[in-house]
């Protein structure tokens, strides 16, 4: 049995920026890269990171294993610029995957129609005015540690700022621990979807849920001791 690798938890940093987007990516087809289903790696780590490491990066964590970056902790407790952010991005995006469309091949055509009419009726509801955040991690470092110590150093962030609550959307899937794992950190499952847009790649039913933790009756998770925040 092979011994775990010591890793760091530390806040994220400007120089990281690159690393995030391509781990964004090589992850984004259900912890696999996304290219098989959409090729536009530039549009797909804007749509998912560039609000967090631009314009709030104080509120994300990176993972570092052996010097490298495996995983990351995206969050924001600025619901309201965060949602204004998005209204904004979305449009603009819209407009650079149009202009870019007949130049995608037939599947990145398929993932663009999708988001237009499926994606966001599929999407299950989720507070508004509560930060939330976005967790991520190379297959080799998906472990129970690593992941509970991404998750102290934010929920500690989160309650030394005075926040109440804090929810995020997991992606579960056949074979994949899902929100098993996040309800052994207090978190409650708000509800649930069925996402279609793998359907053409992957036949098993494919989950976004929504859970959600209450910072005001409990302590945050602890720090591992193999993390330093």
């Amino acid at each position: 049995m092979s011994k775990e690798k010591p890793f760091t938890i530390r806040s994220y940093r400007s120089s990281d920026r690159e690393a995030v987007r391509q781990l964004c990516c090589q992850t984004g087809f259900l912890g696999v890269p996304i290219d098989p289903v959409y090729e536009d790696r530039q549009l797909f780590a804007d749509f998912l990171t560039t609000y967090y490491t631009d314009h709030e990066p104080e509120s994300s964590f990176i993972l570092e294993v052996e010097g490298e970056i495996r995983g990351y902790l995206l969050g924001s407790r600025r619901p309201l610029q965060n949602q204004l952010y998005a209204l904004y991005q979305n449009i603009w995006l819209f407009f650079r995957a149009l202009a870019r469309y007949f130049r995608y091949n037939e599947r990145s055509r398929r993932f663009i129609r999708w988001t237009l009419v499926h994606g966001w009726r599929e999407v299950p509801a989720a507070p508004r005015r509560v930060p939330h955040f976005h967790i991520n991690l190379l297959p080799a470092a998906r472990k129970m540690s690593t992941t509970r110590a991404l998750m102290s150093a934010y929920l500690s962030y989160l309650y030394r700022c005075g926040e109440k609550r804090v929810y995020g959307q997991i992606v579960t899937f056949q074979n994949r621990r899902g929100v098993e794992l996040f309800e052994r950190y207090g978190f409650k499952v708000l509800n649930r979807a069925e996402i279609t847009k793998y359907k053409a790649f992957y036949p098993q039913s494919v989950y976004l849920s929504t859970v959600i933790k209450n910072l005001e009756t409990a302590e945050p998770l602890s720090v591992t001791s193999r993390s330093r925040s």
